[in-house]
């Protein structure tokens, strides 16, 4: 067998198990959880933002929240801001990459609305962008990113940085933690 198969998935676990005895994180889990809700509840949206395979995620569990998660029950509103490539790529070519994010905050963004600004390194220059817009808006801001917060750590109102370097392995968490969210919401939002 190659040891490298063996070893990433050690890595995964090493890097849950961190996650699971950080107290002050799970603590911030739930609060935005809770964050989530209390925006649904008045009518609010959840928007989320990433690069590559943070971009993955974002769209990822935007449908979780407009779709289903667990069973069926009616959409909640949130979206990923970079499902349009017309506008991404006019905005990227006409203004610049930096802002593709933030012109969305600021058309589609309000007060109450939540931004979930994912970054695994929590530098990426149009999420901060996008972030300084959303705090003109008043939303409420959801950094995700690695161990150090990057930039991100200083401009968030609830910042979830997973105890690794390693951006696969951050990715790995983003997902765990997004459904973990995704349930709560889901079930206060909606209880059987």
């Amino acid at each position: 067998m190659d040891p490298v198969i063996e070893l990433r998935i050690r890595e995964s676990i090493n890097t849950k198990e961190r996650l699971l005895e950080s107290s002050e994180l799970l603590r911030v889990i739930s609060d935005v959880a809770h964050a989530c809700t209390n925006a649904f509840s008045k009518g609010n949206k959840v928007l989320f933002a990433g690069n590559g395979g943070s971009a993955a995620d974002a769209q990822h569990l935007a449908a979780e929240f407009s779709g289903r998660f667990y069973y069926d029950r009616d959409p909640l509103y949130s979206e990923a801001l970079h499902v349009n490539t017309s506008y991404l790529t006019a905005v990227a070519n006409d203004y610049a990459f930096d802002q593709v994010y933030a012109r969305l905050i600021k058309a589609k963004g309000r007060e109450g609305d939540v931004f979930f600004a994912i970054s695994t390194s929590g530098n990426s220059p149009n999420i901060l962008a996008a972030i300084d817009e959303a705090r003109k808006q008043h939303m409420t801001v959801i950094g995700m990113t690695g161990d150090t917060g990057g930039k991100m750590k200083t401009c968030c109102d609830y910042l979830i940085n997973v105890p690794s370097t390693d951006t696969p392995r951050i990715q790995e968490c983003h997902i765990l933690i997004g459904h973990i969210i995704c349930e709560l919401v889901e079930s206060a939002m909606f209880p059987r």
